[in-house]
């Protein structure tokens, strides 16, 4: 007896001791959480050339693809974007007074784009890139802020509310996040304009590192999360995990790195410029959420932006310098050729994917992808071979090439063993060295990108 009355004390006081750690926890964010910028800044005066460089700085940003959903009004809001712990709904950064930023003094925009500080001094859930917009410079921030306040049309277009579960749509813990994650805000200057060639091949690269690593926050999509959904790394200099690949939406953020098989390490400088361009670069196209960076942003950059970017880009090492460097072999296409399709998925190919893709799978130049050597085709995780193959993907329309082709889903036609073993056939082809996909991983991904559709279509 007098033991289980013991217990029942530990445990009493084991509960009391949480408690008061959780409100201490929480009587700090209060307190400290919203510490940081300087609210009650004012742009002061304001002309068209800063409006017009903060309307450039947006697309820089891509601040449209997110803050614009489906049919919706420019930069209102709705976009639903889903995380590991439910779905956020992007906010309206319209001028709107009632439902939007127009309240907004300079110091409240600077503190939440580029420290992730609500004007009611909460923390905005990290789908926002703050954490990348920390190194945006002071005027940058200001030309932004002039723009989406005297550029911008107000839309009167009230805030979803997150769908996500309690305890975890409690915002005050991402103070937590933030205060490890997010890093400082310090005073920079961008090196070069956008409207001012860089000096030399260093300034150039430079240029590119400020716009990869801040505005056109590359990362968030490009750097693999780690166990507190944070990006394993911000920028170049604090390891081989940033833009090495991540996996964003069910599909998988290209690695960007110099490795040879699933990087950049085959890509010119100009054929980078071409893909940012144009939304491909004749042997590839791009898909996924990269369709809309390219809709939104990098169709529109100046030539300087994307050769800078590119420059960048191409200054990064392997993330795997061991990686085997890509040699094209023609046994797959010999057999299939010569009519044999004795290896599994290779009848399926025949019939569904040689007609575009070829049986060379070297695809037709600047409209059907090549997946010999395709980067995409060789990544370590399948995910987006398997949700193309399954869901279909079009190619972008840009201003340079407004045509568009777009690949079929065969998800309705296919079995999940028979996606298997088509992909299977596809990534150990014509010199590619990827792993086999397993039949569970297809109807995993079958019923996640079903779940997906069904949230972008309410």
């Amino acid at each position: 007896m007098k033991r289980s009355t013991s217990l029942k004390t530990i445990i009493g006081l084991l509960v009391l001791v949480a408690a008061v750690v959780i409100v201490c926890a929480y009587l700090a964010t209060v307190f400290f959480g919203s510490r940081g910028g300087n609210a009650g800044e004012q742009l002061g005066a304001t002309d068209q050339a800063l409006i017009a460089r903060g309307a450039y700085l947006a697309t820089l940003g891509d601040c449209a693809a997110c803050h614009t959903a489906s049919h919706g009004k420019p930069f209102a809001g709705g976009l639903p974007i889903p995380t590991p712990i439910g779905t956020v709904y992007t906010t309206n950064i319209t001028p709107d007074k009632a439902t939007g930023i127009g309240n907004y003094s300079l110091g409240d925009f600077e503190r939440a784009v580029r420290r992730g500080i609500r004007p009611d001094g909460s923390t905005l859930y990290p789908a926002m890139p703050y954490p990348s917009y920390a190194h945006v410079t002071d005027d940058d921030v200001r030309a932004l802020y002039a723009y989406f306040m005297n550029g911008v049309t107000p839309v009167s277009a009230p805030d979803q509310a997150p769908a996500i579960p309690w305890p975890l749509s409690m915002r005050w813990p991402l103070t937590y996040w933030r205060w490890t994650f997010a890093p400082s805000v310090s005073a920079t200057q961008a090196p070069a304009d956008s409207g001012v060639a860089p000096a030399n091949e260093a300034a150039l690269i430079e240029r590119g590192r400020y716009l990869v690593e801040g505005l056109a926050h590359c990362g968030t999509c490009h750097t693999s999360r780690g166990v507190g959904l944070q990006e394993k790394a911000l920028s170049d200099s604090q390891g081989l995990d940033y833009l090495a690949g991540g996996l964003v939406e069910n599909h998988v953020a290209n690695n960007l790195r110099g490795d040879d098989l699933t990087g950049l390490g085959r890509w010119s400088q100009a054929q980078i410029v071409e893909f940012l361009r144009t939304g491909r670069d004749g042997d590839t196209a791009a898909f996924g959420g990269m369709r809309d960076v390219v809709i939104h942003s990098t169709q529109l950059m100046t030539d300087t932006d994307l050769n800078a970017i590119a420059a960048y880009l191409k200054s990064l090492a392997p993330g795997d310098a061991s990686q085997a460097h890509y040699a094209y072999q023609s046994a797959a296409s010999n057999a299939l050729a010569s009519g044999d399709a004795s290896m599994p998925g290779s009848l399926d190919y025949l019939n569904s994917c040689a007609a575009c893709h070829l049986s060379s799978g070297k695809g037709y130049t600047d409209t059907f992808p090549g997946l010999a050597g395709n980067p995409v085709v060789n990544a370590a995780d399948p995910t987006s071979l398997i949700n193309i193959v399954l869901n279909g993907s079009s190619e972008v329309a840009t201003r340079a090439v407004p045509t568009q082709f777009t690949m079929p889903p065969f998800g309705d036609r296919l079995t999940d063993e028979e996606v298997a073993h088509v992909v299977t056939f596809i990534r150990s082809s014509w010199g590619n060295h990827a792993s086999a996909v397993d039949a569970s991983m297809v109807t995993k991904l079958r019923a996640q990108t079903h779940a997906q559709n069904t949230v972008q279509q309410h």
